[in-house]
């Protein structure tokens, strides 16, 4: 196991995957819960034929896989859809990603959270490492990103933690308000600091 996890976490978005890819690129363990959260729901799974049972057959494609856009539209118009769908997919995702935090072995890994303040998931990690960017950018890429409606977008937005709430529970900051280049500088100085800091006691 590493003997440091850092949490890495931000609004939609805000950058992370780019953040975690260069990482990788370090030979950095990264665990990421988005990709968790889809295997769980893979075809084939049960929580997938839970969900189906739930929201009806129409939630699939044609080829049997979980409509996530047609899910997202639902549950975040509907508080008790999203309710029995977080009961049903936290405690698998969580599972997987303490197993997969437990199975790295740089010598730190990346555990990739989007909803790590949201969800008070500090207890998994050493410390947390914010993507910061601001409001309207967020936005902007997002729409662009997901081809969703402004009003989903920031439906998604309001769901989660502040921008102040974050940088609040922050122990490390990423400032995506440049180019890839000053991004991937961020994550190179970050890397030697945990690299030479390979504990619990930064």
């Amino acid at each position: 196991m590493s003997a440091l996890v850092i949490g890495l976490t931000g609004g939609i978005a805000s950058g992370k995957t780019t953040v975690s890819d260069a990482f990788a690129k370090l030979g950095v363990d990264i665990i990421d819960a988005d990709i968790i959260a889809r295997d769980v729901v893979a075809r084939g799974t049960s929580a997938l034929s839970s969900i189906a049972n739930e929201f009806g057959e129409n939630i699939l494609t044609q080829s049997g896989e979980l409509d996530r856009q047609k899910l997202r539209n639902i549950v975040f118009s509907d508080t008790h859809k999203k309710v029995w769908l977080n009961n049903l997919l936290h405690p698998l995702i969580r599972d997987q990603m303490l197993k997969q935090t437990a199975n790295a072995t740089s010598p730190y890994c990346i555990l990739s959270v989007p909803l790590l303040v949201e969800n008070k998931l500090k207890t998994l990690v050493d410390r947390i490492l914010v993507v910061d960017i601001d409001e309207a950018t967020q936005l902007q890429r997002a729409m662009a990103r997901d081809n969703s409606q402004q009003s989903v977008i920031e439906g998604i937005m309001a769901s989660q933690a502040s921008r102040e709430e974050r940088v609040n529970a922050a122990d490390d900051i990423i400032h995506n308000n440049k180019d890839i280049a000053w991004l991937r500088s961020q994550v190179k100085d970050l890397h030697q600091i945990y690299l030479n800091n390979g504990n619990k006691n930064l």
